[in-house]
C-alpha cells in the first residue's frame, strides 16, 4: 500500500475555536443542505483552498495560443439558447 493511499485513508482530527454566531451560521447553511457541520466546514474550507491556491498558478502559453485566448476575449461568441437557459437558470444555493 502506498504512503499516499494511507495518507488519504486516515481521518485525522482539525479543530476550531468559534463564535457562537459563527456556529449557528454555519449549522444553519449546513442544515439547509442537510449536510452535517464537520462535512460543511471541510466542502467549503476546501473548495475555499483551492480557489487561493489556483489564484496563485501561474501559467504560460505559447504567443498564437495567447493571441487566439485574446480574441475571444475581445469577440466573445454569440449567445445561444444553451446559454441563455443556463443564465436563467437559479444557483443551487438560490432554490
Amino acid at each position: 500500500m502506498s504512503q499516499a493511499f494511507i495518507r488519504e485513508a486516515v481521518s485525522v482530527s482539525i479543530n476550531i475555536r468559534a463564535k457562537a454566531k459563527q456556529r449557528d451560521l454555519i449549522d444553519q447553511a449546513a442544515d439547509h443542505l442537510g449536510r452535517s457541520r464537520s462535512d460543511f466546514m471541510l466542502e467549503v474550507a476546501c473548495r475555499e483552498a483551492e480557489n487561493v491556491l489556483l489564484d496563485q498558478t501561474f501559467f504560460t502559453v505559447d504567443t498564437d495560443t495567447f493571441t487566439k485566448f485574446q480574441a475571444l476575449l475581445d469577440h466573445p461568441l454569440p449567445p445561444t439558447d444553451k446559454l441563455r437557459r443556463l443564465l436563467k437558470t437559479k444557483a443551487p444555493w438560490e432554490k
